[in-house]
């Protein structure tokens, strides 16, 4: 019978895996689960997992090449998450391990997070709400409806594409800025960054994190946007210059911002953003509802069934490096 390990936290499998996936993966042969209540160093994981040929691991766990030199019966790495830049596939590769990554499950969510980021944004609503909880009739200000604004998106990718979808079903004049990408959408404008910066009224972030869009989002660029737009990330912190959003905070230049991410600990915002007056921040929980995590741990058994096969899944980034592949006909 084939061994398995989650590397959930009790917290991450209840939220970020579910008694679905638990009972899917279970059935596939002996699971075992992470039982300290927290994260596991690399030094514990390859304790907890000797033995087992699959690793099937929460987004927070890295696979570090001491991992994969140090577990000889591991035959596959399956990331329950569609970011593995914390996983060096290289290492794997070398040791003949499969890399596999889930498929982003969490479309839509994201995407309708950031229309609920540019209402409340654009209506005051957490201004307000702050006001009545703290006892008080807060004053009636003019907001601003999404229909007939300008709505900007950075990056034209699966969500960044259902973004533009969702902008236009509301009346938006849509801005797409992506050098890698084709669009060929008539109701869609493509512009430069400088450009599209300029002209929007809501710039929503959705950018792939990568050494070229590091702080993409710099001084620079906020002195670029429209005076009085409001600035939205729910895709990475790596692609924000904190310090330069603070100061576009400070002098008045953006008047309000959205963050499902950042720089501190599982991709949240930093304490120091949460706390602006000017900013809305959340958890890092734009994907995070039932649909979408049950979308990509399913995907991880699905996964878990065929590499125990010895096929190639859906999602694998290394399958040609996969020669432990012929130890399950063993």
């Amino acid at each position: 019978m084939a061994r398995i390990f989650l590397t959930h936290p009790p917290e991450a499998l209840k939220n970020f895996y579910g008694d679905k996936a638990i009972a899917g993966i279970k059935a596939l042969g002996d699971v075992r689960f992470n039982d300290a209540g927290r994260e596991l160093s690399t030094q514990e994981l390859i304790a907890a997992a000797q033995g087992c040929q699959l690793i099937v691991s929460y987004r927070q766990t890295p696979g570090e090449a001491e991992l994969f030199r140090n577990s000889p019966d591991l035959v596959a790495f399956s990331r329950c998450a569609i970011d593995i830049r914390n996983v060096d596939v290289a290492a794997a590769s070398e040791m003949g391990i499969l890399v596999t990554q889930a498929s982003a499950g969490f479309v839509a969510s994201v995407a309708e997070w950031n229309i609920g980021a540019m209402i409340a944004l654009g209506r005051s609503i957490c201004d307000s709400n702050a006001v009545f909880h703290a006892g008080t009739l807060p004053a009636a200000p003019m907001g601003r409806q999404l229909r007939g604004a300008t709505l900007g998106v950075i990056g034209y990718g699966q969500i960044g594409r259902y973004q533009c979808e969702l902008g236009l079903a509301m009346g938006m004049r849509v801005l797409v800025c992506d050098p890698y990408a084709s669009i060929d959408h008539a109701a869609l404008v493509r512009l430069g960054l400088p450009e599209l910066l300029a002209q929007s009224d809501f710039v929503v972030c959705l950018a792939v994190a990568t050494e070229a869009t590091e702080n993409l989002m710099n001084a620079k660029a906020f002195a670029m946007m429209k005076p009085g737009a409001f600035f939205i990330n729910a895709s990475r912190g790596n692609l924000v210059d904190e310090q330069a959003l603070l100061r576009a905070l400070d002098s008045g230049r953006i008047p309000g911002c959205a963050l499902d991410v950042g720089r501190a600990p599982d991709q949240m915002p930093t304490p120091a953003l949460g706390r602006h007056p000017r900013i809305i921040a959340t958890p890092h929980v734009a994907g995070l509802t039932p649909e979408s995590i049950e979308h990509q741990s399913l995907e991880t058994v699905a996964q878990a069934a065929e590499i125990l096969e010895g096929r190639v899944p859906r999602g694998a980034v290394n399958a040609l490096s996969w020669s432990r592949r012929e130890r399950l006909q063993t």
